[in-house]
């Protein structure tokens, strides 16, 4: 008896053990990826603050009118608002009084989605909608988990999603072009090309010229130099994911759908070459059968069924492209929230 009970007393402290470390391990997690959020504010925080100190006591410049003084500070405020809507915004979160509204629309496919129930929220589970693990909650139209915004990307905040890729992307570039002309407009009231060509003896070419002028801008306007560098690699890197998703818009799929395709096609083919591999074992097994017989005919050797025939072609049959307008359209105004929208409750 006493065996026993220190014995179930031990099963219970391992059970409470395995929650609490469960709950820290979740705990410890989110604060991570709330650390991505305090990073990015950090980051553009940082880089407009050093562009300021930097570079604004040259504009107005050569180049440039004192215009952009302001439009700077107006750009990055609208950039910071739309990480905030999209960190903070409903990405569509699926419930028990608002489950029939989703389920209606889109069908199910049957093939990357079929009607099923949730396991965790024990609801039904619309078509294209995904549980994150993450935020522990059904989310319709998933997309992805974004850890910098700490928010699922989903039907209904997908658009500020596109909306701070582009800006971010326009940002960037534009502070890329801006540095770059109060850098260039240094270089001409200085008359640094003048000063090399007449005084050093430097050929006026481009090949002969960019070393020195690197060279000088290194030593003299260094921080301009490497901030503008840095927003152009990521101006780079903004387009790519921008144009990346920007398919994804037009062609009516998400992320999560694209590597459900990706397993789906994977998945096809092999039952394909199993296929292949069976029939050709039949008709090895066969013509091992047949060699006690007399020779059939060309006519009927040659209308013999290849193994080959028996294959299937896997095609991507997604049902949910609607046309480029009509996807740009379900973005830029989810299905959930038109008044016109099936299920949908009137305000």
């Amino acid at each position: 008896s006493g065996s026993t009970c220190i014995m179930c007393f031990s099963l219970a402290a391992v059970s409470c053990i395995r929650v609490s470390c469960g709950s820290l391990d979740r705990h410890m997690f989110n604060v991570l990826i709330s650390c991505m959020q305090i990073l990015y504010l950090a980051i553009i925080g940082l880089t407009y603050y050093f562009t300021v100190k930097s570079s604004f006591s040259y504009i107005p410049g050569y180049y440039l009118s004192g215009f952009h003084r302001y439009t700077s500070s107006l750009a990055v405020g609208v950039g910071v608002l739309l990480f905030l809507l999209t960190s903070f915004s409903d990405p569509g979160t699926v419930k028990l009084d608002n489950v029939t509204q989703y389920l209606s629309a889109y069908p199910y496919d049957n093939i990357l989605y079929k009607e099923k129930e949730c396991s965790t929220c024990k609801i039904p589970k619309p078509a294209r909608s995904k549980h994150c693990s993450i935020c522990d909650r059904c989310i319709a139209r998933f997309d992805h988990h974004c850890g910098w915004m700490n928010n699922c990307i989903g039907e209904k905040n997908n658009r500020y999603f596109m909306a701070f890729l582009l800006w971010h992307f326009l940002l960037c570039l534009y502070g890329t072009v801006t540095i770059g002309l109060v850098l260039a407009g240094r270089l001409k009231e200085l008359e640094i090309i003048h000063i090399l060509t007449v005084y050093y003896g430097i050929e006026n070419s481009f090949y002969s010229l960019a070393p020195h002028v690197v060279q000088w801008l290194l030593g003299s306007y260094n921080t301009q130099l490497l901030i503008m560098v840095f927003l152009a690699a990521v101006s780079m890197l903004l387009a790519v994911f921008f144009g990346y998703h920007a398919h994804l818009c037009l062609t009516n799929t998400t992320t999560n759908e694209t590597f459900k395709w990706q397993d789906y096609m994977s998945w096809r083919g092999k039952i394909n070459e199993a296929k292949v591999s069976t029939a050709a074992l039949k008709a090895s097994i066969n013509e091992m059968r047949q060699e006690t017989k007399p020779p059939e005919s060309k006519w009927r050797s040659f209308f013999r069924r290849s193994p080959l025939e028996d294959t299937e072609v896997v095609v991507k049959d997604n049902i949910y492209y609607r046309g480029i307008f009509h996807n740009i359209l379900e973005i830029a105004f989810p299905l959930s929230t038109r008044s016109s929208f099936p299920g949908r409750k009137s305000d």
